[in-house]
């Protein structure tokens, strides 16, 4: 049985190319880029060459690039190191109630400490956050906003320029954590005027444990780890060489792609979605039809319980989730469908198809064709 992955949000299989590019700096090229030496400066000439290249793909400048472990680490030296940074001059942080758990959970932690005041942006419907509700939120002091560009969930992308000039007008600092956007969209820093943007390599067939923040020049941040003076001061530890150069490659390959792969993937999702309405009664469409990520589609199934979808559509051979790879594990319902105020019921039967450079054109009949058996199965037994 050939299996169908569709589950590209959670994360990408690597490219070969990127591999390719790796692999000299897995094996012969093997120094520490902080040594003086020349294995050491082999090592940092290819970390400074990658951050030239993705200063260039971002437009930024290349020392407002900050090589992570990761989305998670990113977002969490946004949020932690901005609201310590600023302590004294405010501590109060908005955010949208549909945020990745690396923001929401960052920002509740906070909270629990008593550091900061932290406001929760509704979204409507569709998943969209309004500019305006944006505005009436933020308070003298305010000190962060952090949206994300485009949802894990759903697709659904935000407004972020209009979003970012909010909170330039006040003088706020303005994060977007852009994991599921970068290589699917233009992300452009200057273009959507951010002072700090978060990005991971895994989501665009890239090497896991690698990330980006970008950080605007003159935005002030605590650090977030201790141990060594590394990028800049502003992350310690020895820079994972192997991954920087894999993150770089990776991140030049799906942005000269973006265009022609993206209108393919929304075609592909799109016949999904007017496969399932017409063939799986009761079914539910979950966020925007149109401003959404090309790979991402969700949905409600009547009737049904998310696992028993995920775990019936496996045994058929299709690979989807119901959210986050990240709250594997939960048994709570989708606080991103909850805050679009989707039933109990229907948030705890939604899964989410996620395609990518695997999937064509004869994965949607197969899909549409296992989903049926699947709901169907479920349905009936629930009635019986």
């Amino acid at each position: 049985m050939k299996r169908i992955y569709a589950d590209h949000n959670a994360t990408t299989p690597l490219d070969p190319a990127v591999l390719e590019a790796m692999w000299p700096y897995l094996r012969e090229h093997f120094g520490n880029a902080s040594s003086v030496h020349v294995f050491g400066r082999e090592a940092r000439a290819a970390v400074d060459d990658a951050r030239v290249r993705m200063a260039k793909l971002l437009g930024a400048q290349e020392g407002e690039i900050v090589f992570t472990g990761g989305g998670t680490e990113a977002d969490n030296m946004a949020v932690f190191g901005v609201a310590r940074a600023l302590r004294k001059k405010g501590r109060h942080i908005v955010t949208s109630s549909i945020e990745h758990h690396a923001v929401l959970h960052a920002c509740q932690h906070l909270e629990k400490t008593g550091e900061c005041d932290v406001t929760y942006l509704p979204v409507s419907r569709d998943c969209l956050v309004d500019p305006g509700d944006l505005r009436k939120a933020i308070r003298n002091d305010t000190v962060l906003v952090s949206v994300m560009s485009a949802n894990n969930e759903t697709g659904t992308i935000q407004p972020i320029p209009e979003l970012a000039a909010v909170c330039r007008e006040r003088g706020v600092a303005f994060h977007t954590d852009a994991v599921q956007s970068f290589g699917k969209v233009p992300v452009n820093v200057g273009d959507w005027a951010v002072d700090l943007l978060s990005i991971a390599a895994h989501k665009f067939y890239g090497p896991k444990g690698i990330g980006v923040l970008y950080a605007r020049r003159g935005t002030k941040m605590a650090p977030l780890l201790f141990g060594g003076s590394h990028e800049n001061d502003r992350r310690a530890g020895t820079e994972n060489v192997a991954a920087i150069v894999g993150l770089a490659k990776a991140a030049e390959l799906a942005t000269a792609k973006m265009g022609d792969e993206q209108r393919r993937l929304f075609g592909l999702t799109e016949r999904l979605g007017e496969e399932i309405a017409r063939r799986v009664s009761a079914s539910h469409r979950n966020g925007h039809a149109d401003l959404r990520i090309g790979n991402t589609i969700n949905f409600s199934f009547e009737g049904c319980e998310e696992e028993g979808l995920l775990l019936g559509l496996d045994l058929e051979g299709v690979a989807v989730s119901s959210g986050s790879a990240c709250a594997v594990g939960s048994l709570e319902p989708s606080h991103v469908l909850k805050a679009m105020g989707l039933s109990h019921e229907l948030t705890r039967a939604a899964v989410r198809f996620s395609f990518g450079a695997s999937n064509a054109t004869g994965d949607v009949e197969k899909i549409v064709v296992a989903l049926e058996r699947v709901v169907g199965r479920l349905r009936e037994f629930a009635h019986t």
